[in-house]
């Protein structure tokens, strides 16, 4: 657990790198170092280090490996966005472990990446999680919900749901925003959702930031997995 010299800006997006791979966390650090505007605070190599240095620097954004020994980036992700809803964190994944992605988002990160990410990639990722956006389109999103969903385990290393009637809040929604969240669940763009509605962009963006309010939501990709979860979506259906 490290901590790297403060010499940020008050406008730096700052980032923090879980990781037990000390390679992964040296090639992230070089890549971010030559980036105006965002900041390295900190290195943790278990998912436990990340959660107590996220209390103590306080970072925008996470960046977190799945399998670690001790507390997993499943569970430290949990704890991060229980605690700190503030703090952003992307999920780092391979393609052979789509699944704990999944797991992650459900726990509340704000998207994943797959770790041979393109450097541009890894910035635009940590730039739009710190802007309050998910990092992966929710038309890709919907696909590998379409293809992970149903196989995603709910045991100890998958929390579930917090217990609470999801479709109890989902009454709380007017019909106009109902119908809104029914285009966002299936992965529309505000663009798609604004032809298909007949509203004007902006009223759609303003449906959406009222949505994620009322239902508690970080961003649209939850929005996405909660359509799942209480059906307004169903896999293989458009």
């Amino acid at each position: 657990m490290t901590t790297q010299p403060n010499d940020s800006t008050e406008t730096d997006i700052r980032v923090l790198l879980v990781d037990d791979q000390s390679l992964i966390r040296l090639g992230f650090t070089m890549v971010l170092r030559s980036v105006d505007g965002i900041t390295v605070v900190g290195e943790a190599d278990d998912g436990a280090a990340g959660v107590a240095l996220t209390e103590s620097l306080r970072p925008d954004v996470v960046i977190m490996d799945v399998r670690m020994p001790g507390v997993d980036g499943i569970e430290a992700t949990s704890l991060i966005a229980s605690r700190f809803p503030l703090t952003r964190v992307i999920i780092l994944t391979t393609f052979d472990l789509d699944e704990y992605a999944f797991a992650g988002l459900r726990a509340g990160a704000s998207g994943f990446l797959l770790k041979d990410a393109r450097p541009a990639e890894l910035i635009q990722a940590i730039r739009s999680v710190a802007a309050g956006d998910a990092i992966v389109a929710p038309r890709i999103t919907r696909r590998m919900l379409d293809l992970f969903g149903s196989q995603l385990p709910h045991d100890a290393a998958t929390p579930r749901a917090p217990a609470v009637d999801r479709n109890a809040l989902l009454a709380a929604l007017t019909e106009r925003e109902f119908e809104v969240f029914s285009a966002v669940a299936k992965g529309r763009t505000n663009a798609e959702i604004s032809a298909e509605l007949f509203l004007s962009e902006s009223t759609v963006k303003t449906h959406v930031g009222h949505i994620l309010m009322k239902l508690a939501l970080r961003d649209r990709i939850h929005a996405v997995v909660l359509g799942y979860e209480t059906g307004v979506v169903v896999p293989g259906r458009d």
